[in-house]
């Protein structure tokens, strides 16, 4: 397995994946409906009348799989203009208040739903993002959308897609973030587009938070739909950031083992709303369960990530599962400030040079490192490690 996700990895390495001017190998429109979406969408769960007869929508994905061929690598630009009039590269960012006892629940519950952060512009600015990223798909989306894990799915976006780099940079995500934190300086250490999780995932810890610990990160999504009514909401272990029975390099947990009593049946379940944040703590033991038969007719479209709080130190995780969200050639030593344009700051306000580094390409994942950090995974013990995270995998999970 670990070969296989290797020779992928390295494959990309190898096609200049973050060449400055996109290259195209696709033109086909796939999915027209999400660009669309924005004017018009398909609430979940509703029913389509045709005639006077009134049938349930039929199951047919929103979403359909990319081919081969459709890939794209470099950098892109969907063109997108910024709501409320900021200028891209120049407007401070925005901020939003959240009160103590929103702070103070997530230190005690390990999670907390802050609703209404963004507005209907900012959502609007988001959805057109991911409809451009899911019809113009890259290569750094291949593996995990060819395993059927979501309709569409990739790291690090904000590295090639230009949208989200300054949807992180101007709008209120790094103020919420340092509140939640109580910290000054929140940088963006790794993120997530996500699609549609077909299977949904199993009760699970978060351990590809980029190279911090858990205790230097906070988990976020910021959500652009509505939760369906049968599946799809996310359901956290109240307090479990505090176990210390699950080893930090685990992804797949058993809430039966021994050292989970205390929290495995006091359980919280948060139905977002389009710009709506879910902020949890890394160690936070969470599912969520997608359709049982993993067709979604309706969309659940999330960013989300990792921040690491001021003060974090580069922890270099090569030889650990840990290592996949670490795969840039940024010459960080282990032990040493975070401080790089691989890691962008957003709070109190993002640096216009490591902006310049990432539009010129600068900002890349590197086929030496890519060797030495995934070969390093190659022993038995790391092995097993990232295999929990194919134990994750599964439509529902009680």
């Amino acid at each position: 397995m670990i070969m296989r996700l290797a020779f992928v990895v390295l494959l990309a390495a190898g096609l200049d994946a973050f060449a400055p001017n996109a290259v195209s190998v696709g033109g086909k429109r796939r999915c027209s409906a999400i660009v669309q979406s924005t004017l018009t969408e398909t609430k979940p769960d509703t029913e389509v009348k045709t005639g006077t007869t009134s049938q349930t929508a039929s199951k047919q994905k929103v979403v359909e799989a990319p081919d081969l061929w459709e890939y794209n690598f470099g950098l892109q630009d969907p063109g997108l203009a910024l709501p409320h009039g900021l200028e891209a590269r120049v407007s401070p960012p925005q901020t939003f208040s959240i009160t103590e006892e929103q702070i103070r629940t997530m230190e005690e519950d390990g999670v907390v739903h802050i609703k209404g952060v963004f507005d209907e512009e900012w959502v609007d600015y988001l959805k057109k993002a991911t409809a451009y990223q899911v019809d113009t798909p890259h290569f750094w989306a291949f593996a995990g959308t060819a395993s059927k894990l979501y309709d569409y799915i990739q790291r690090n976006v904000w590295q090639t897609n230009k949208a989200f780099a300054n949807f992180y940079y101007h709008s209120a995500m790094g103020d919420v973030l340092r509140q939640a934190g109580r910290t000054d300086e929140i940088r963006v250490s790794t993120d997530l587009l996500m699609v549609n999780p077909n299977k949904g995932f199993k009760w699970h810890q978060d351990n590809q938070n980029g190279p911090i610990t858990p205790e230097e990160g906070i988990r976020f999504w910021i959500t652009m739909d509505e939760t369906p009514k049968d599946y799809g909401a996310p359901v956290y272990l109240k307090g479990s950031h505090r176990n210390t029975a699950v080893d930090p390099q685990a992804v797949f947990v058993d809430i039966d083992q021994p050292g989970l009593e205390d929290y495995k049946d006091d359980r919280l379940e948060f139905r977002t709303k389009p710009g709506d944040m879910l902020v949890w703590h890394p160690k936070t033991i969470h599912k969520i369960d997608g359709p049982s038969d993993g067709v979604w007719t309706s969309y659940r479209r999330v960013l989300g990530g990792t921040v690491a709080k001021g003060g974090t130190k580069y922890h270099d995780k090569r030889g650990t599962g840990g290592v996949l969200s670490d795969l840039g050639r940024h010459g960080m030593e282990d032990g040493g400030d975070l401080k790089s344009a691989f890691f962008p700051i957003v709070y109190p306000r993002f640096d216009k040079n490591e902006a310049k580094q990432r539009d010129n390409g600068h900002v890349a994942r590197s086929f030496v490192d890519i060797v030495s950090k995934i070969g390093g995974m190659a022993t038995t013990a790391s092995g097993q490690k990232f295999r929990s995270f194919f134990q994750v995998l599964g439509s529902k999970a009680d």
